[in-house]
């Protein structure tokens, strides 16, 4: 099971964070401050851990540094009233990975949640199992249903990007800055001819779709 340490002084939200996260499968350590976030740190073994920013004894920055040094992977999100950019940019400094605004809908939340140990999870096995199609990082191979999906380095390498960040536009421009680096003779339309290609070999995957989106890139959506 998953093992998610939260930190919040306000009694109601932690409460209500805690039930929707325990109703949603994950176990959960409660902390009313930074303090006791940190002791339970020491004890446990957590996948994530939630911290607000305002908090008594140590506040989630401090808090983040604290955990960063002694784990550079666990991932760590912000759940906090304070919308500006220094704080924001401070955090991800720190090593957070995620920020999200207080109030904010309980359900978007849990989808943040999934998100970021989808992430975490990509990141300790450089894998991705999506539906009937697995890719290895590692080995630089796909396999559908068990049987090997021949695809060339820059496909697996666009597949493995799109499918990481399930929903997230990418540009041409940006696609072609990562995948293509300095080749000059590459234009937009090769990106096009690219995810034309990645489709019709992907046509029996069963868990995802790369979707157009018009005027923007591509974005791969789960099913």
């Amino acid at each position: 099971m998953v093992e998610i340490l939260v930190a919040e002084d306000d009694g109601a939200l932690l409460r209500l964070v805690g039930a929707a996260l325990k109703a949603d499968g994950y176990s959960v350590t409660q902390c009313a401050d930074g303090e006791q976030a940190a002791d339970a740190f020491e004890r446990g073994n957590f996948d994530l851990v939630i911290t607000d920013v305002m908090m008594p004894k140590l506040d989630g920055f401090a808090l983040a540094e604290l955990i960063r040094d002694k784990n550079s992977e666990v991932p760590i999100l912000f759940m906090s009233a304070r919308d500006d950019k220094p704080s924001k940019q401070l955090g991800f400094k720190l090593g957070i990975d995620d920020y999200i605004t207080k109030p904010f809908d309980i359900d978007i939340f849990l989808l943040k949640i999934k998100a970021v140990l989808r992430r975490s999870a990509i990141k300790k096995t450089n894998s991705i199992e999506v539906g009937n199609l697995t890719l290895n990082a590692d080995e630089h191979t796909a396999y559908v249903d068990g049987e090997e999906l021949p695809l060339t380095v820059r496909e697996f390498d666009l597949l493995f990007k799109l499918l990481s960040y399930p929903k997230k536009t990418f540009t041409r421009s940006q696609l072609m800055e990562e995948f293509w680096d300095y080749d000059s003779s590459s234009t937009s339309r090769t990106v096009d001819v690219y995810m034309a290609k990645l489709r019709e070999k992907t046509a029996a995957c069963n868990g995802f779709e790369i979707v157009t989106v018009h005027g923007l890139g591509y974005k791969a959506v789960l099913k």
